[in-house]
């Protein structure tokens, strides 16, 4: 591995924050123990970063508050911090296209000198947020990179999950092809690393250049055998880690843990808090496992992986998820995933590490959830070879130390220094689909051929067969 003169643009980098601001900075720093990295940051994020403790070569803060000011209040006061709105990706749109003309400022003179060896954009991961750097070094002198991008995943059809949260905004998606940068982001970038498969397929047409590379990691310290769990006492100890919202299934991790939690053979802890929580509550009680389900709220980062360490299962049932940072945790901490076949989750979770189901309905999800954990329950020799795996998976391919690993090669590529390698995705590039919308019923063709499909594969056969 070379050491390269890197500048990483991470934006949103901020070892004290959380989903993106925390993915971006991880992956930031993992590539600093690797390369000479300079990192640009906005002005409100640099003193953390700073403080961080990881080995950047500089730190530099850049300042655009005539844009961050209403930024920052119209997300407090109106989308009252919600991370996965997309309104939060339009609204920052324009932050972060004044983000990299205002670093070109900064460094242009430094890069057409010979100070640095490539461009690495980390952050915002949105696949729908352009690039100006990438138009301004079109003809050199250094090539530039993006990724980890995600996004494009569809709004599942059948789910009223999906229609409580999705925003009317997801229905100008396709405008972004017509924003400045869009098409020049991608044609001009040297090397493209795709956060999921469905964003492989999104940006088929430049294959000779994209590499999948998961969005999210863990820390190596986190991958080692769990503590004590509740399969020594003879029940399933299950977890839920997600924001209370409607399409991260709460309501169908709940029913699919119910008949277990009744018969006294399993327990739910629910951590994460929302506009969902009364509801879901409501549900818990309904199905008659109040006493079997605890609702944690929050709790720190350091709590939640103590918490996966002492479960057998985390339940996963997100309708719609990009990275599935939950899922990395698990599998690092000894809890084995029962993940939807769909999205991020469904790249990251392999055989002998855990089990996917097919997105067909809440209903049937549901179902074939609870037949996985009734037979985890009977069979404690696979749950524990699940564990064993899914930490062994998780420490040669799911920590950040790996992810710098795979970006580097591809950094060793871009600039001439190595071969290009081979990152393919999980799952065969497909050609992209336009967002089914939740509001359509399916045609009666496709459901029959739900159900068949579903019938055919019965849940204690989805043991990670791709």
């Amino acid at each position: 591995m070379r050491r390269l003169k890197l500048l990483v643009l991470g934006p949103d980098c901020n070892p004290g924050g959380i989903s993106t601001a925390l993915v971006s900075f991880s992956h930031a720093a993992a590539l600093a123990r690797h390369h000479d990295v300079t990192i640009a940051v906005r002005s409100d994020a640099e003193p953390s970063v700073r403080n961080a403790g990881a080995p950047f070569a500089e730190v530099r803060g850049i300042r655009t508050p005539w844009l961050d000011r209403p930024y920052r209040w119209w997300f407090q006061r109106v989308l009252k911090n919600n991370y996965s709105s997309q309104w939060r990706t339009l609204l920052g749109y324009p932050r972060a296209i004044a983000f990299e003309f205002h670093a070109w400022g900064t460094y242009r003179a430094r890069i057409r000198g010979g100070e640095f060896d490539a461009v690495l954009r980390v952050a915002p991961v949105s696949a729908a947020v352009p690039s100006p750097f990438a138009w301004l070094l079109r003809n050199g002198p250094i090539p530039f990179l993006i990724g980890p991008v995600n996004g494009g995943l569809p709004w599942p059809a059948g789910f009223p999950q999906a229609a409580a949260q999705r925003e009317r905004i997801s229905r100008l998606r396709n405008l972004r092809r017509i924003a400045p940068f869009a098409h020049s982001t991608y044609k001009h970038a040297k090397a493209i690393l795709a956060g999921s498969s469905r964003t492989c397929s999104e940006f088929e047409r430049y294959s000779e250049k994209l590499f999948f590379v998961p969005e999210n990691g863990v820390e190596a310290a986190a991958c080692h055998r769990p503590l004590e769990t509740g399969a020594a006492n003879g029940e399933i100890n299950a977890i839920f880690v997600a924001g209370l919202v409607p399409i991260k299934g709460g309501d169908i991790a709940l029913r699919a843990v119910a008949p277990l939690a009744r018969q006294g053979r399993a327990r739910l802890a629910i951590l994460g808090d929302g506009p969902e929580r009364s509801r879901l509550e409501g549900l818990s009680r309904s199905l008659g496992i109040a006493e079997r389900v605890e609702f944690a709220g929050w709790v720190p980062h350091a709590q939640v992986l103590a918490r996966l360490r002492r479960a057998d299962v985390l339940l996963f049932p997100s309708i719609r998820d990009f990275g599935g940072g939950a899922v990395f945790e698990a599998l690092a901490s000894g809890a084995v995933p029962i993940v939807a076949d769909f999205g991020g989750p469904a790249d990251i979770v392999r055989e002998g590490t855990g089990f996917k189901v097919p997105l067909t309905n809440p209903h049937d999800v549901a179902a074939q959830m609870g037949a996985i954990l009734q037979r985890l329950a009977g069979d404690r020799d696979l749950l524990q070879r699940l564990r064993d795996g899914g930490i062994a998976y998780a420490l040669e391919r799911l920590t950040w130390e790996a992810k710098a690993r795979q970006t580097s090669a591809i950094l060793d590529w871009a600039t001439g220094h190595g071969p290009k390698p081979s990152f393919p995705p999980p799952k065969p590039w497909r050609p992209a689909r336009r967002p089914t919308d939740t509001g359509a019923t399916q045609t009666a063709t496709d459901a029959a051929a739900e159900r068949a499909a579903a019938a055919r594969r019965p849940a204690a056969l989805l043991h990670c067969r791709r």
